[in-house]
């Protein structure tokens, strides 16, 4: 469907024209697995009042119109449509905007609603729509009709200071001063080839942090998921615990003679919610490496010994 443009209200101007938009992937899960990715704080998406179309093919939302606009917006992902639809979540529905650091713009279907516009000047309360249609008795700035669809496109939504996005909070996931958790061994200091070397790490495995983002306050529990010791021998222990002193131990390793040096890289999982709401997965993993530990492994040699000597 084609947007009139309405130059004197500058209600974006260009969205009705053929446009390349970006179309760069990035990697993600599918959200036809789950909840969609959301743009905003509605379940039916972003509310907008006023669209602009700005340099390289970006369109600046905000809901500060300059004068009565004959139509209203909403924003919604491109996922969120398909789904909706009956369809699932096409890999082209995701796609990178770019943007600078201080701004959020997201990739979206914009929609359009009419709504009811002053009419013919000489005839006292008339009404009307944008195309003509019959607004049906509605009062001036009344949506009328369904939503139409317009374009996808990238649209910069900073002025409405919507929710943090999973993939925001996920960034700032990356950067939390997560504990560098230490390798533990067993027995302390030198071992004995034969005897195996146990392995585990007595550090906090659940870490709680409240963070600012944008006014919202996030609250991130990150978990430690995933144990990955390097033995210094070239081999790899993987696990989903940390391990445990002997004899509970679940983590060992059998070495020749030598002196090695081990560590421990710790996967963390997270979840967030969002000024006290809902509990949603942090969209990916961040790693911590431990400080690490050095000893020998010894060869045991049978002496014979006179007892009475």
């Amino acid at each position: 469907m084609r947007m009139r443009q309405v130059v004197a209200l500058a209600v974006v101007a260009a969205v009705a024209a053929t446009t390349a938009w970006p179309t760069k992937a990035y990697a993600r899960p599918h959200c036809g697995r789950g909840a969609c990715p959301d743009v905003g704080a509605v379940d039916d998406g972003l509310s907008v009042s006023y669209l602009t179309s700005t340099q390289g093919n970006t369109y600046l939302a905000s809901n500060d119109s300059p004068a009565p606009q004959p139509y209203r917006y909403r924003l919604r992902t491109p996922c969120e449509v398909d789904t909706a639809a009956g369809d699932v979540c096409r890999p082209d529905d995701d796609v990178l905007c770019p943007a600078p650091q201080d701004r959020i713009v997201r990739y979206v279907v914009i929609e359009q609603q009419r709504l009811v516009i002053a009419g013919d000047p000489g005839v006292p309360e008339s009404t009307t729509t944008i195309d003509g249609t019959d607004p049906g008795g509605a009062a001036l700035g009344s949506p009328v009709g369904s939503w139409a669809s317009l374009n996808r496109a990238c649209v910069d939504i900073t002025a409405l200071n919507p929710p943090p996005s999973p993939g925001e909070v996920y960034r700032y996931f990356q950067t939390l001063p997560l504990p560098q958790l230490p390798t533990k061994q067993q027995p302390p200091g030198n071992a004995l080839v034969g005897l195996p070397v146990v392995f585990y790490t007595d550090g906090p495995t659940t870490q709680t942090f409240t963070v600012d983002i944008r006014g919202f306050t996030v609250d991130i529990v990150a978990t430690a998921t995933g144990f990955t010791w390097r033995t210094g021998d070239g081999t790899t222990l993987t696990s989903t615990e940390p391990g445990a002193p002997y004899p509970n131990h679940t983590v060992s390793h059998d070495y020749r003679s030598g002196t090695y040096t081990a560590s421990l890289t710790t996967t963390w999982s997270g979840t967030f919610s969002i000024d006290g709401g809902a509990s949603a997965d942090v969209p990916g993993t961040t790693t911590t490496d431990g400080p690490p530990v050095t000893f020998t492994v010894l060869q045991a040699h049978a002496v014979l010994t006179d007892p009475y000597d």
